[in-house]
C-alpha cells in the first residue's frame, strides 16, 4: 500500500514540476521513464501472476496472457529509452537519425517491439556493450514467456476441456 502511495505522489510531483517548467532536459525525462518503468513492471508483474494462477482458462485468462506480452514491450522501451538516454547513440539506424526525440521514440517503441519478438530486422542496431546485453535480455525474455507462461495456460486449457467431456 505504501509502495503505490509513494509512487503516486512521486509522479504527482515530477508530472506536476514538468507541466509547469516545461523544460524537456533529460533527468525530467528519466525520472518520468522510471516512474513508468516502475509502474508497469507492478502491472506487468501482476498480469502474469494472474494469468499464472488461473484455474480455469477464460477470456479473461487470454486477454490477460496478451496485456502481459504488451506491457512487457512498454517495459523494454523504457529500457531501451533510458540507455539512449544516458548514452546518445546507444542505438542506431535510419528510424533514429534525427534529433526530434518524439520521432526517435517511435524507433525505439518499434525496435522494442521487434526485439520482444525477436523478430530483429535489422535497421535499428546496439552499438554499445549494454544496448547489446539489454537487446539479448529483452528477446531472452521474449521467448521464456512465450514458452513458459503460454505453455502453462494451454496446460490448463487442456486439463479443463479433457474433464468436461
Amino acid at each position: 500500500m505504501w509502495f503505490f502511495i509513494i509512487l503516486f505522489i512521486g509522479t504527482a510531483f515530477v508530472f506536476g514540476f514538468d507541466m509547469i517548467s516545461r523544460e524537456q532536459n533529460t533527468e525530467y525525462i528519466l525520472i518520468r521513464l522510471t516512474i513508468y518503468f516502475v509502474f508497469y513492471i507492478t502491472v506487468t508483474w501482476n498480469i502474469i501472476k494472474q494469468v499464472w494462477q488461473a484455474k480455469r482458462v477464460t477470456k479473461n485468462v487470454i486477454m490477460g496472457l496478451m496485456s502481459g506480452y504488451i506491457s512487457l514491450g512498454f517495459l523494454a522501451f523504457f529500457l531501451f529509452m533510458s540507455i539512449e538516454l544516458t548514452n546518445p547513440g546507444a542505438l542506431s539506424g535510419p528510424l533514429l537519425d534525427t534529433t526530434d526525440m518524439a520521432l526517435k521514440s517511435d524507433g525505439i517503441l518499434y525496435y522494442s517491439y521487434i526485439t520482444l519478438l525477436t523478430i530483429g530486422y535489422g535497421e535499428i542496431v546496439p552499438t554499445i556493450p549494454i544496448a547489446q546485453k539489454a537487446a539479448v535480455l529483452v528477446g531472452l525474455i521474449g521467448q521464456f514467456y512465450l514458452v513458459i507462461i503460454t505453455a502453462v495456460v494451454v496446460e490448463k486449457y487442456i486439463k479443463h476441456s479433457s474433464t468436461k467431456d
